[in-house]
């Protein structure tokens, strides 16, 4: 099974997957509005790859059948001044006083 990967410039991280190159038709108008101009990064033959990077093969087999496509979303992000604040001891959020 060959797929095609796309990326967008409005998120880092964010990645379409598609079952062919230039296959939007599956992915809902509101998400491709959201996506913005696709960019192809690669085309995938899936059965020759044992791991995917972030990705787990089965879910995006299954969804590129089901649904069509598969939206891979970036990793969480840390929030630095939580971990600050809990490594002196404070609580994650600073109380908010108006």
């Amino acid at each position: 099974m060959l797929c095609a990967v796309y990326k967008t410039n409005k998120k880092q991280g964010m990645y379409l997957y598609v079952p062919k190159k230039g296959h939007f038709e599956d992915v809902p108008e509101a998400l491709m509005s959201r996506f913005g101009v696709p960019e192809l990064v690669t085309i995938i033959a899936l059965e020759k790859r044992e791991r995917l990077g972030g990705v787990d093969k089965e879910k995006l087999i299954d969804a590129l059948n089901e649904q069509g496509f598969y939206l891979q979303m970036p990793p969480k992000e840390d929030n630095l001044l939580e971990k600050h604040r809990e490594s002196l001891g404070l609580s994650k959020n600073p109380d908010k006083k108006f």
